[in-house]
């Protein structure tokens, strides 16, 4: 006792029972989330789904995390959203109504939906919730586990008065096994799976999954209640060896033959290399059955799919198709990652050669200096360096060139079609004398595909369909795939450089190019092509005018052809002008500059309209003379296009306006646009700045002011602003002194500010006309920067270029085919498609992911595209007669595409489910007979062994089934005979490797 009463021997353990526990706190977070997604009181009231809303239908889920001590969970509520009746609801609510889960277990309105959650499917539920392992956690696999889950859904359930089912997912995700409840007043569903590998023999038939149905039921009624049966039997086609497969195979002889024309150079491949579909899935379903109708034991049954009275079909798709136009499209775009240059993709062929190509380009540049009895003209360094380089290619040999001389030549042909006429004339250097370049082919397509086509060139920032830049996008994305990859491609681009510069420097102009200056809708490659083609054009007009006056023609007859200068923009009156190169032919005699002119910050100053030789320049020198001794005279006038209208100088009053020659505004490129506004913005905004900016900007002004000089003696500064900018001359009526109305004018406000840029430009501006000033456009040094630019683009530089070609072409492509097969889808996605990529194409940099994007959705067409083909094929659309039968079969594979599943319109009975029946037959017979034909030539057998084709066998026309669905339902009394009569269902799925029961069992748990 002295020991007990120790106080050191003593001692205290409490236990908080208050403490809340793991388990409690996570059943509390369970009933918090049904709480805040307001899943609590009665579900009951809402009417019942309609016939294919479970597929047609949206469904929506959200998720929440909640953890059982340090064990992550995720609790999901998926639900069919629909709109509620409210009258409906008033009339439904009663306090002893069934739980909306249990009346669907009834509803027949959704068997077998195609696509939904896999508990929709078992339990045929519009609303539940799961419970599942985190992420990164374990499955749930023992059983107490399981057990502890399906209590805290219990409790839970019960304490909040929920009465929407909660599962709780257990063993391994890939089973998809699943137990939960459902709780209502006085009522409870417990929802239980069984899942095998192999199915066992007394359930592989209708009659033991009765006898499993009745047995877990365990009503004591006597007799049970019948049992609603429905039973869904897929079959699945995979022989399509009956059916060739419609893509057109490539025609190899016309790639390697050496015959690949403009045909097979213009067209980019379309459609699938195998067939985009590979499965085809026929459902025969027997909705409503009842026990005793019909038999289906392990020694008979009555299922006949060609007796069901429902069919339908879904197609199993062949992921990610090798398609043709897609494989070039990404092929093509690979390029723009790659960072090595021309030099350095074709460096070992140019290196061994270099010093043959040094030596006959010295040989060339030697032979000009050499006596000749050629005349002086073909005598030219262009044309020896030209032949010089003809000569290299000619020895340079075959295994080091990547693309052979036959297919360089015809993709050359291809692009320049005119060289072929060009090479079979006479050859010399002034066969181009009368060339122009050709009018824009229409192809033969209507107005309307014009607009369009030039629409989506506009919109893809991309190049007209007829151009050179598209011609060549098509070359470089099929030699791409074709004939070499990268290399070819470099090789390809050093020739078409090289043949811009010989176009350059033999005035031939550049074919398939719209005249006029670069369209700045297109892309760069295509304005810098079009500034080359400008500069060709001016040198040519140029050189015309020259041998004009060289042969003796008249100073002022202006030459035949001479265009509209392009100033009718810059004036109000649209008064015409002509193209300073083609107008009036120079004379001997031509004006030397006095001095330096107004806008002599130009570094080029020393360039004139025209190069005078050293004959005119003395000439030149002595009329300069001439009029500074006569400076007291008036000039004559030069340079006059033709009077403008009725109009007159104001002094003297009686001499005509004349509009002069002008000098055509200086054509640019949106490159050189920004590098002008770049230079601009960089002057600031001080003074200075601004004045220097304006005399930048008014270079064409002053040029015209002095050809208005020219072609208008002694007309002032009013006469020229009432023909260039007739708002800024204002006029009113007033009264003179003998008190009749007259006309009289004055400059606007803006032309009277001191210091005002075009009173100074005036004042410094000289009568010259535009032949005689200075260029205001440099063919020569926009020509070889052109060039130069050309030369150094890298292949991925021009394969970024030419990209918004490439895309425009697959778009024209696509949309081409889809004509042909008129699925509305199609035409969505292709819009959609367009939309996106001309988004990202005006941007400067586009995003080098986001143009993947768009080349997956061109991709994703042509594959719905050639799915359409490969299903039509097989239903004989296009050999079939037109017809009604024609137009259902056409709308059936059109929704096979676009839907899950597809009804069979008259089950087996109708044109496609004959033409399906047929398949199947077709294939079972291939199936079959196939052994028997390799029985016939088995090595050593005789006549004697070969075993009878045909007629000797019983050939099924349909396979075994490759699943079986069948769905057993009753409303019985459970667990006592005075229980109320409750919703029972049991869901059957056997296959071949899986055999699993869905079961649904419901009871009264009023006096239990």
């Amino acid at each position: 006792m002295a020991a007990d009463s120790d106080p050191e021997t003593e001692v205290f353990e409490i236990t908080d029972f208050t403490t809340a526990s793991e388990w409690e706190r996570f059943v509390s977070r369970v009933e918090e989330v049904l709480n805040d997604w307001k899943l609590i009181g009665s579900s009951a009231g809402r009417a019942s789904p309609e016939k294919g809303e479970y597929t047609s239908g949206t469904w929506e889920e959200k998720s929440q995390e909640i953890n059982f001590a340090d064990f992550k969970f995720s609790i999901t509520h998926h639900y069919l959203k629909q709109e509620s009746d409210k009258s409906d609801l008033k009339e439904e609510l009663e306090e002893d109504a069934f739980p909306l889960a249990m009346q669907d277990l009834l509803c027949m309105n959704n068997d077998f939906p195609p696509r939904a959650h896999c508990l929709v499917r078992w339990y045929g539920m519009r609303e539940f919730l799961v419970i599942s392992p985190g992420t990164n956690c374990e499955a749930i696999t023992s059983e107490s586990k399981c057990n502890l889950l399906l209590s805290s859904v219990s409790i839970s359930l019960a304490n909040s008065g929920c009465q929407v089912p909660m599962f709780v997912q257990i063993q391994q995700k890939w089973r998809r096994l699943y137990a939960g409840e459902c709780q209502g007043p006085g009522v409870r569903t417990d929802f239980e799976m069984v899942h095998l590998r192999k199915v066992p023999s007394q359930y592989n038939h209708l009659s033991g999954l009765l006898d499993i149905f009745k047995a877990k039921i365990g009503c004591p009624l006597t007799p049970l209640p019948p049992v609603t049966i429905a039973i869904r039997f897929t079959y699945v086609l995979q022989d399509w060896q009956q059916y060739s497969w419609p893509q057109q195979p490539p025609d190899f002889d016309a790639l390697l033959g050496g015959e690949v024309g403009g045909v097979e150079f213009g067209k980019l491949p379309f459609g699938a290399c195998e067939d985009p579909i590979s499965e085809l899935h026929l459902a025969t379903t027997w909705p409503h059955l009842t026990e005793g109708i019909v038999v289906d034991n392990d020694v008979y049954s009555d299922l006949d799919p060609l007796q069901a009275p429902h069919w339908s079909v879904r197609v199993r798709k062949a992921e990610n198709p090798q398609c043709l136009l897609g494989d070039f499209l990404n092929e093509f775009f690979k390029l723009c990652c790659r960072k090595e240059s021309t030099e350095e993709i074709l460096g070992r062929g140019l290196t061994e050669e270099e010093g043959k190509e040094n030596t006959d380009l010295s040989a060339a540049l030697s032979k000009l200096t050499e006596p000749a009895a050629a005349p002086m003209s073909k005598l030219s360094v262009s044309s020896m360096v030209h032949s010089a380089r003809k000569h290299i290619r000619r020895h340079r040999r075959v295994d080091e060139s990547p693309l052979s001389n036959d297919v360089l030549n015809s993709i050359l042909l291809y692009l320049f079609p005119d060289a072929a006429v060009e090479r079979s004339s006479t050859g010399t250097s002034d066969a181009s004398d009368g060339r122009a370049a050709p009018p824009p082919s229409t192809g033969g397509r209507s107005e309307p595909d014009k607009d369009s086509d030039y629409n989506l060139f506009n919109q893809l920032k991309s190049a007209p369909s007829d151009s050179l830049t598209y011609r060549l996008a098509l070359c470089v994305c099929l030699v791409n795939f074709y004939h070499g990859g990268v290399r070819a491609l470099a090789h390809l681009w050093q020739e078409f450089v090289l043949e811009m510069r010989f176009r350059w420097e033999n005035n031939h102009l550049v074919y398939g190019l719209a005249s006029g200056a670069p369209d700045l809708r297109c892309c760069l490659l295509h304005q810098k092509l079009q500034m080359l083609n400008c500069c060709i054009e001016r040198k040519r007009a140029r050189d015309e005018s020259r041998k004009a006056s060289d042969g003796g023609k008249e100073r002022d007859r202006q030459l035949p052809g001479g265009g509209e200068n392009g100033r009718r923009s810059r004036r109000g009156e649209g008064a015409a002008g002509a193209t300073a190169a083609t107008a009036a032919g120079s004379g001997a005699a031509r004006e030397a500059s006095p001095g330096k002119s107004w806008d002599s910050w130009s570094d080029s100053e020393d360039e004139f309209f025209e190069c005078l030789s050293d004959q005119e320049e003395a000439a030149a020198a002595k009329e300069g003379e001439a009029e500074k001794g006569a400076a007291g005279r008036a000039k004559p006038p030069d340079g006059r296009l033709h009077p403008h209208g009725t109009m007159t100088l104001l002094n003297p009053s009686t001499e005509p306006m004349y509009i002069p020659v002008t000098q055509e505004p200086a054509p640019m490129t949106e490159d050189l646009l920004e590098e002008q506004s770049e230079v601009l913005a960089k002057l600031g905004t001080t003074a200075e700045g601004a004045h220097l900016r304006a005399r930048m900007q008014s270079a064409c002004l002053l040029s015209d002011m002095e050809s208005f000089k020219a072609a208008n003696p002694g007309c002032s500064l009013e006469d020229f602003v009432r023909w260039y900018s007739p708002r800024d001359y204002v006029e009113e009526e007033v009264v003179d002194e003998a008190g009749a109305p007259v006309l009289r004018g004055e400059l606007s406000a803006r032309m009277k500010i001191p210091g005002n840029m075009w009173a100074e430009a005036w004042d410094t501006a000289r009568s010259v006309p535009a032949r005689r000033q200075k260029r205001l456009f440099d063919d020569t040094k926009e020509a070889e920067k052109v060039l130069h630019y050309l030369s150094v683009q890298k292949p991925a530089d021009l394969t970024r270029h030419l990209l918004p070609c490439i895309l425009h072409a697959a778009v024209l492509k696509l949309k081409e085919e889809e004509s042909l097969e008129d699925i509305p889808s199609v035409k969505k996605a292709v819009q959609q498609a367009t939309s996106h990529a001309s988004k990202q194409l005006r941007h400067p940099n586009p995003d080098h992911k986001k143009l993947e994007e768009v080349i997956s959705q061109l991709v994703a067409v042509e594959t719905v595209i050639a799915r359409a083909r490969s299903l039509k094929a097989k239903f004989g659309i296009g050999k079939a007669e037109a017809g009604e039968d024609s137009e259902d079969l056409e709308k059936f594979v059109i929704s096979l595409l676009e839907e899950p599943e597809v009804a069979v319109l008259g089950a087996g009975r109708g044109p496609a489910g004959s033409i399906i029946h047929k398949l199947f037959v077709s294939s079972q017979r291939a199936a079959l007979l196939a052994p028997m034909d390799d029985d016939l030539v088995r090595p050593g057998g005789g006549a004697d062994d070969r075993k009878p084709m045909g007629g000797g066998l019983n050939v099924p026309d349909f396979p075994p089934p490759a699943g079986r669905e069948i769905l057993l339902r009753t409303c019985v009394p459970r667990p006592a005979p005075y229980s109320k009569a409750l919703p029972q269902r049991l869901f059957c799925v056997l296959l071949r490797e899986d055999f699993r029961l869905a079961g649904a069992l419901s009871s009264d748990t009023s006096f239990f």
